[in-house]
């Protein structure tokens, strides 16, 4: 194992409005073991999707100008209200910068949903945003979907206790509303959520699909980045390079998560952006 990633490797910026991110980090690292990994968690100013679009704009546009001067070869955006409200503005400012942003999963839950009614958990920021209406406007027309803005789900995932009551609390809530409804399919849109799927799973039952789109951002991200070796765990991309991971908000919080969900070596910093 080493610490540091050879000349060659290329260097992955992501960052997200807080931990939710490192559910994508976790799905790139996997696919691409190699790559120098950065990451920024803006958990000082988090959740995004409680915030209103120009503020999450800002943020974006500072922190990819932070990862940019890290090396960042590439940048993900690891958070679906950032990408909404910020994906335009960093492609106009960085326009020879590849860039990778997430969406919810409409698309593969309209192909695998068998009664037509699929939910979306999402925060307030992705589902008003007009990204998401054209999204579901192209995949979603023929569907019965059902939108449920999880109104402090983010939040309670961020304090990094995901079995707390707070977050059990959270989940129940919002899976009671799209259990009334009868969907048979749920898109996880924000990458927050897939840390607690198995409590919305054991929450829908077990008949409802989940869809987190994590893997499909990871190999859009491969195929970008063109890394020799990248998807595979063999042979000379064994080598796991120490990510290196900085955050807004407590970097206690971060380390806890990490050590709970992550199964790489992280550096741990203090970021003052």
């Amino acid at each position: 194992m080493t610490t540091s990633a050879p000349s060659s490797a290329p260097r992955i910026g992501v960052f997200d409005s807080g931990l939710g991110g490192l559910s994508v980090l976790r799905s790139i690292r996997q696919q691409l073991p190699a790559a120098q990994l950065l990451y920024v968690a803006d958990s000082g100013h988090a959740p995004y999707g409680e915030r209103g679009d120009d503020y999450v704009c800002a943020r974006s546009l500072a922190i990819a100008e932070f990862l940019y001067q890290q090396g960042a070869q590439l940048l993900v955006i690891a958070c679906n209200t950032a990408t909404a409200a910020a994906a335009t503005a960093l492609r106009a400012r960085y326009p020879d910068g590849r860039i990778v942003g997430v969406e919810p999963g409409v698309k593969p839950a309209a192909a695998l949903s068998r009664n037509g009614r699929v939910g979306v958990m999402a925060t307030n920021g992705t589902l008003r945003s007009e990204r998401f209406r054209l999204l579901a406007q192209a995949h979603a027309a023929h569907l019965d979907l059902r939108l449920q803005a999880c109104t402090g789900l983010a939040a309670a995932i961020e304090a990094g206790e995901i079995d707390a009551p707070a977050v059990h609390e959270r989940v129940e809530t919002h899976c009671a509303a799209l259990r009334a409804q009868d969907v048979d399919t749920v898109v996880l849109g924000c990458t927050h959520y897939p840390f607690v799927a198995h409590h919305i799973q054991a929450a829908m039952g077990d008949t409802v699909r989940l869809i987190d789109t994590s893997d499909a951002v990871a190999r859009r991200t491969v195929s970008l980045i063109g890394a020799p070796g990248a998807g595979s765990a063999e042979g000379p991309t064994t080598a796991t390079p120490l990510a290196q991971l900085w955050t807004t908000g407590d970097v206690a919080t971060l380390r806890g998560f990490v050590h709970r969900w992550l199964e790489f070596p992280c550096a741990f910093e203090a970021l003052a952006t």
